[in-house]
């Protein structure tokens, strides 16, 4: 079971649950055709925010194999909300996880995303205890593929037309890195 004490705090950066109030900022950048470009689900509408936002608030921890932790990325000095980053537990008896981001494009290329899913991979590999996260994008999205090598996350596959995305076929890539690993770079 993770149930991290909060808020947790980079140098920049506030990793927190979400609350109520930030459902303006994450509509802002989920209703954005770019920011859903690479992600399973098209821009959302503020309904469909709405419900993602309630699923945030109601699940804090990760309890189980199967639940998904969702932090909001908040700015340390100012509070604006830069983004989410997302834990998942995908196996308890293989003690494997996967974990993704998502930010606002206006703080893109600043770094925040890489502090923030940092965090994530020390949540999983020093909190929970996983053996192993991974990260998967859509081959398209160089950025995301970027992030993660320079997270010290190894490409481990490239799946060629393996899932039906919004009307298309589409590649994935799927990095990983083990707790060892983890260990070495730290």
């Amino acid at each position: 079971m993770l149930r991290p004490a909060y808020p947790i705090k980079t140098d920049r950066l506030i990793l927190r649950p979400f609350a109520d109030d930030d459902l303006d900022a994450l509509y802002a950048y989920q209703q954005l055709p770019e920011v859903a470009r690479y992600l399973m689900w098209p821009p959302r509408d503020r309904d469909q925010v709405v419900n993602a936002l309630r699923y945030r608030i109601e699940h804090p921890t990760l309890e189980k194999e199967g639940d998904v932790l969702v932090l909001a990325v908040e700015h340390g000095e100012t509070g604006a909300l830069l983004g989410d980053v997302n834990l998942s537990w995908t196996s308890e008896w293989n003690k494997t996880g996967e974990f993704g981001f998502v930010f606002d494009p206006r703080h893109h290329g600043k770094g925040y995303a890489r502090e923030a899913a940092t965090e994530m991979l020390r949540l999983g590999f020093e909190q929970l205890g996983l053996h192993r996260i991974i990260g998967r994008a859509d081959a398209r999205n160089d950025a995301s593929a970027g992030l993660m090598t320079r997270l010290g996350l190894r490409m481990e596959a490239h799946f060629v037309k393996n899932e039906f995305v919004k009307g298309e076929w589409t590649d994935e890539i799927v990095f990983a890195m083990l707790a060892e690993e983890w260990r070495a770079r730290s």
